[in-house]
C-alpha cells in the first residue's frame, strides 16, 4: 500500500497516511478538524538496487548473462597475458 502524503491548508499540519489505490482522499485535518486536507504531490519513496536481479531470476540454460562473466561484452573472451 502507498503512503500519501497530506498537508491541511486551514492550519498547515503535514501528515502521512497508509492507504490503499482504491481508498477516498481524507479531507478531515486531525488537528483542526477541518475539512482543508490537500493531497501533496511527491517523488516515490522506492529504489531498485542490486546486481541486476532480472539477469538470474528469470532466464534458465545457458541465456543467463551474468555482470561478473567475462562473455556479457559481447561475447568476447580476453586472452591471458602468458
Amino acid at each position: 500500500m502507498p503512503i500519501y502524503e497530506y498537508r491541511c491548508d486551514g492550519c498547515g499540519h503535514e501528515m502521512e497516511a497508509l492507504q490503499k489505490l482504491s481508498d477516498e482522499a481524507l479531507k478531515d485535518c486531525p488537528e483542526c478538524l477541518k475539512p482543508a486536507l490537500q493531497k501533496l504531490i511527491s517523488a516515490a519513496g522506492f529504489r531498485l538496487a542490486g546486481g541486476g536481479w532480472y539477469e538470474t531470476d528469470f532466464k534458465t540454460g545457458k541465456k543467463k548473462n551474468l555482470a561478473g562473466d567475462k562473455t556479457a561484452a559481447g561475447g568476447k573472451t580476453e586472452a591471458a597475458a602468458p
